[in-house]
């Protein structure tokens, strides 16, 4: 059963940084330099001290990013800048975004949850990790002994039950509110009601929960209770070094939006639209939509409406041409793929990797695509304008119940298969590793 928390959050005191936009910030791993340095400007409180503190020529062992962090979080908690709920509390929060134009609410409660190693509870990955960010996210747990930002997990909701109680608390008391620099509005409702709490943890003890985004963070959460457990600092099973901080959402909420995530692919020889063709023909139907940026929007218009996993689209950026592309041979990826399970097999980006990107481009050209990301058609087009790739390729994105099927055989789903929109903020609640 997963254990849910209500637990004593460290918040900021508006009443000493003012406007909690100004002090908040998006993830680490979507905080580029520009943002970093936007971040600094705007508050000498700024979490992003905390979450993602600025490298200097001069880091060292003693003195460096990490040290900093913990410095700055000592500081603001000896100055009242951080301080801690005398009682415990799920945290209510919802993000109001939007997304081409429709505008959405997802909904959802921050709290502790206790850690599991992956395949031996009710907590399932969807995606693989790597090395480095774990090692970095561990330093920042060894300095700070807390949990800056919040896990994303989903767990089923089907008839809405655990959303009435959400809805039903929020309408009775005025929300925190914070807007991020893409204008998400995140809303926040400190809750220390002990009958909606007991409700809403009881509501989901007996249910799965499913690691949306936060991978890396999870897994350096059992790393760091690990070493604690072996340096004779982890009392009993309550301790805090036992819990993460996360943030739950219904797999049904009406808000949760998983955007595609798209290929612009360079390193390779430019494509003309026909000699694309003829290296995919063997194993898709090829039909040719257009030229330009209607053509592109055209191509997205049908996917979208096929609702389909086996139909990519492709812009050859030599001509300008888009096609969509059909796969039709289960058989190769069954070969290619053999180790993975038919669900796996059946996603677009699993096709358009193990197929297109892994197998026929290079068989046909001697060279392996790299790949850059972007979520919105709009990035595709300009990419494409501008000539900032070779060869463009539009992916449906994968759905809930690929996510729930895929992970909960324990398999992970490959690489930027899902990109859940808007990301969660850092800085409204922290949850420390030290004190319950």
């Amino acid at each position: 059963m997963a254990d849910i928390r209500a637990f004593r959050a460290f918040r900021y005191d508006l009443g000493r940084v003012g406007n909690l936009s100004d002090v908040v910030a998006p993830p680490y791993d979507v905080i580029d330099p520009a943002l970093q340095q936007a971040l600094y400007d705007k508050s000498p409180y700024n979490v992003v001290r905390l979450e993602l503190n600025k490298e200097e020529p001069t880091d060292n062992e003693t003195e460096n990013r990490y040290t900093r962090a913990a410095r700055f979080l000592r500081d603001w908690q000896r100055d009242d800048i951080l301080v801690q709920d005398s009682a415990r509390s799920l945290y209510v929060c919802y993000q109001d975004f939007e997304v081409e134009g429709r505008r959405y609410t997802r909904h959802g409660f921050l709290a502790r949850v206790r850690l599991e190693p992956f395949g031996a509870g009710r907590i399932y990955a969807h995606e693989e990790t790597l090395a480095g960010p774990k090692a970095d996210r561990l330093k920042l747990f060894h300095a700070t002994a807390m949990n800056l930002s919040p896990i994303f997990g989903l767990y089923p909701d089907p008839d809405g039950e655990v959303l009435k109680h959400l809805d039903a608390q929020v309408s009775r008391t005025l929300p925190i509110q914070a807007v991020d620099h893409l204008g998400v509005v995140s809303r926040l409702w400190p809750i220390a009601d002990q009958h909606f709490i007991s409700t809403v943890t009881g509501l989901l003890g007996p249910k799965p929960v499913f690691i949306a985004d936060g991978h890396h963070r999870y897994e350096t959460s059992l790393r760091y209770l690990d070493e604690r457990r072996a340096a004779g600092e982890v009392r009993d099973d309550e301790a805090p070094p036992h819990f993460t901080l996360m943030m739950l959402v219904g797999m049904s909420d009406p808000g949760l939006i998983i955007l595609p995530t798209h290929r612009l692919l360079s390193g390779i020889p430019d494509l003309t639209a026909d000699r694309l063709a003829a290296i995919l023909t063997p194993y898709f139907t090829i039909e040719r939509i257009g030229a330009g940026e209607q053509a592109a929007r055209h191509t997205w218009e049908i996917l979208e409406a096929d609702g389909s996993q086996d139909l990519l689209g492709f812009g050859t950026v030599s001509d300008g041409v888009w096609q969509t592309a059909r796969f039709r041979s289960p058989q190769l990826m069954a070969e290619r793929a053999a180790n993975h399970s038919p669900a796996w097999r059946s996603l677009a980006v699993s096709i358009l990797h193990v197929a297109v990107l892994d197998h026929l481009l290079p068989q046909a050209t001697g060279r392996n695509p790299e790949c850059q990301y972007v979520h919105r058609l709009r990035e595709v087009i300009d990419a494409v304008s501008a000539r900032q790739c070779q060869l463009a390729a539009l992916v449906p994105p994968a759905t809930m119940q690929h996510v729930e099927q895929i992970a909960g055989n324990l398999e992970k789903m490959p690489p930027k298969s899902t990109y859940f929109y808007p990301k969660l903020l850092t800085g409204l609640v922290f949850n420390s590793l030290k004190t319950s």
